[in-house]
């Protein structure tokens, strides 16, 4: 693969995760707007629907006789995926309700450790002691993130244990995504397969509107919020992170996506004025750092070395 080629993947995974990384400050801006979680994720939802129906139709047009279509039993599997997708949202939303953004990004981050678990018990193959160094990083690196020591617990402002298990469900929910994102329907296009993950996504979204919402909804969340969730959260980021993986590799392109990390906290450190302290900022370093370790191959680059 070119090196243009290389950089191209780099650019568009940078900016998928930059994407991602601004999300959850925007959420937090409709919540003070007096928006519920429902309306948010309801709102993202059918936005991100609709803007993917149009991806696929302009590029029906576009690939008439070459594109792939999908199977009944493709589309089945990608919506049972696509659940998890919604999961993520949900979790992840809540999450950055009761406690701040910062550590919310941190808790959703846990993915690193939990993909090795997850990819051990799949695989049933142990994990390297390269993989297990790094998550010992990552544990200590979240521990220095969210200031475990420093937390207050009787903060009126805050809901620490609910925060914290919703942040941990968000991780669980989007390590899963991310395996079957990649083991479901590859052989079609990542918008076919971005838009039938989001059908099943927006299966758990909409149950969880009927259910919690007591208040009439709120529709101003569709001019106001809804366009601007939906483009950094189910339209953009899924589309430049498809397109720029396979150009980078998973190696490369998992570091790039840690851009996710500082970019969430910053948003939230400057739009938000959430305190974050160095120590925070040092565990935020650490858990990059992890990701980098796990993710480069130290083998290949010592027999480069050695020839």
């Amino acid at each position: 693969m070119t090196k243009n080629k290389v950089m191209k993947g780099v650019f568009l995974v940078g900016i998928g995760a930059t994407s991602y990384g601004m999300l959850a400050t925007f959420v937090k801006l409709a919540y003070d707007d007096g928006f519920t979680t429902a309306e948010v994720t309801t709102a993202q939802f059918i936005y991100g629907i609709i803007g993917l129906l149009l991806l696929n139709f302009f590029q029906k047009i576009k690939n008439k006789n070459t594109a792939t279509k999908a199977s009944k039993k493709n589309i089945f599997h990608l919506m049972l995926a696509g659940t998890s997708l919604g999961m993520t949202s949900l979790f992840y939303y809540l999450a950055v309700k009761y406690i701040p953004v910062s550590i919310g990004i941190v808790l959703l981050m846990q993915t690193v450790w939990m993909g090795v678990l997850l990819e051990w018990f799949l695989d049933k193959k142990a994990p390297s002691l390269q993989k297990i160094i790094s998550v010992i990083i990552v544990l200590i690196g979240t521990a220095l993130a969210i200031n475990i020591f420093k937390i207050n617990f009787n903060d009126a402002t805050t809901n620490w244990p609910l925060g914290i298990l919703f942040g941990l469900l968000a991780a669980t929910s989007f390590t899963t995504t991310m395996f079957t994102a990649n083991r479901v329907a590859t052989s079609i296009s990542s918008t076919q397969r971005s838009l039938y993950m989001l059908l099943g996504g927006a299966v758990i979204i909409f149950s969880f509107a009927l259910i919690t919402q007591v208040t009439p909804f709120n529709f101003e969340i569709f001019a106001k919020w809804g366009i601007i969730l939906a483009l950094f959260g189910t339209i953009i980021p899924p589309m430049l992170l498809n397109a720029g993986f396979p150009l980078t590799g998973i190696g490369l392109g998992s570091i790039v996506s840690a851009l996710e990390l500082p970019v969430s906290v910053l948003m939230a450190y400057t739009l938000l004025n959430e305190a974050v302290i160095p120590l925070q900022w040092f565990g935020i370093v650490l858990i990059i750092f992890a990701i980098v370790i796990m993710n480069v191959d130290f083998k290949k680059k010592s027999k480069l070395i050695t020839e």
